[in-house]
């Protein structure tokens, strides 16, 4: 009761000197929200619901390797990258041997 917390998330992928740009070729698809009730289902909760949700997707759809993304999340309403209170990169392994 009274508990509620809204995330919202955006997952981004890099751009060369450009910097970021929003990720796949539906980039509505990876951003949203994710209302939470429980006090530790925190921003690092909603990163880990939508980095699980990456990963299934690219086993599905069987994806060479890992894709070079971030996570972002705000609490709330989405606003400057600088003001996000979780972010995450997975990046692919670049020291294969």
């Amino acid at each position: 009761m009274g508990t509620e917390r809204d995330w919202v998330y955006r997952v981004d992928e890099p751009h060369g000197s450009a910097g970021w740009r929003p990720y796949s070729s539906d980039p509505e698809r990876w951003r949203g929200r994710i209302t939470t009730d429980d006090p530790a289902e925190d921003a690092k909760y909603a990163a880990a619901l939508v980095a699980t949700a990456l990963v299934a997707e690219w086993k599905t759809n069987a994806a060479p390797d890992v894709q070079h993304v971030r996570i972002l999340v705000w609490r709330g309403e989405e606003g400057p990258d600088a003001d996000a209170v979780f972010t995450v990169e997975i990046r692919p392994e670049i020291d294969r041997g």
